[in-house]
């Protein structure tokens, strides 16, 4: 009788280095099918002035609403750098919702066409040991290890450089929001940088 012995193969672990660009990848992949249905019975509301589209996410997101902040189809220009993407159906209760405080948007639009499709306000770019977030003219960059901030650029606001003193060295966890700290619209580009950035690390 003849017996087989199934030979074992050794089993190596991925290392560290290997472990977190999978994670980066896995991140990509998540956002691209993100992004493939994130029109689908979508409208975005169309304001003025940049200041209204702040004021006007503050609201809705505290009343419990699904919105986000984009930058405007290039086939709509108002002046404002931002619009504000809403699910479709909840048009009325939006648009009362803002009237409500006062906020009378330009006009709401349907994203029915591939011209009508909002910016997405993000860009994301992978440098191995470190990962940059970009939120309009706002950059913040972090060690992928640690979480630490490493770099805060862009703006040319007055308050950007107190930004970066405040922030940089500092891990998310530990550094202060710039909402709490800044005062102009860079402030509100890297607060945006930052949520993203804190998201992306908490998958």
């Amino acid at each position: 009788m003849l017996i087989f012995r199934r030979k074992r193969k050794d089993i190596s672990l991925p290392s560290k280095k290997n472990r977190n660009m999978s994670i980066f990848k896995l991140i990509k992949q998540k956002n691209k099918k993100r992004s493939a249905g994130a029109n689908q019975d979508r409208g975005i509301v169309v304001f003025e002035h940049t200041s209204e589209v702040i004021r006007a996410e503050s609201i809705l997101k505290d009343d419990g609403w699904r919105i986000k902040v984009m930058g405007p189809p290039p086939e709509i220009r108002s002046g404002c750098d931002l619009v504000i993407e809403f699910p479709l159906i909840e048009e009325l209760n939006i648009l009362r919702t803002l009237r409500r405080d006062g906020i009378v948007p330009l006009k709401t639009v349907p994203v029915s066409s591939p011209l009508l499709q909002p910016v997405d306000l993000f860009q994301i770019k992978d440098f191995g040991r470190y990962l940059m977030v970009r939120a309009a003219n706002m950059k913040l960059t972090i060690e992928k290890e640690t979480s630490s901030i490493v770099n805060i650029s862009g703006g040319g606001c007055p308050d950007v450089p107190y930004l970066a003193q405040k922030m940089v060295g500092k891990s998310l966890s530990e550094a202060p929001s710039p909402r709490e700290i800044g005062h102009t619209l860079c402030g509100y580009a890297l607060q945006l940088a930052f949520e993203e950035t804190t998201r992306i690390c908490c998958l």
